[in-house]
């Protein structure tokens, strides 16, 4: 007589890395556009692309957002794009957290 074994097998999810996008202050870049940019690529309302672009402008650099590793690289990509495209220099990196 054969015995029957149950076994369990339980498997661990490990959450994705995330990471932190920056916008770096430059001195040519409008406070207009980086405020634009905020709105567009970030989604944020007008008064938290305020709060963001005079953090950057004060500070140097400012957190847009906190994304997975794709997510984050494309809207750094996004930014960058947007910028060439308007003839700005404006950069933003990203950070694992």
């Amino acid at each position: 007589m054969a015995t029957k074994v149950e076994t369990k097998e339980t498997t661990r999810l490990e959450e994705p890395k995330r990471y932190k996008v920056f916008l770096l202050n430059d001195d040519y870049t409008t406070m207009d556009f980086v405020i634009d940019v905020l709105q567009e690529v970030f989604h944020k309302s007008y008064e938290e692309a305020v709060e963001i672009m005079l953090t950057v402008h004060k500070k140097g650099k400012g957190l847009c957002g906190v994304y997975t590793y794709e997510i984050a690289e494309t809207k750094v990509d996004q930014v960058h794009r947007l910028a060439r495209a308007h003839e700005f220099p404006l950069k933003a990196t990203m950070e694992e957290e």
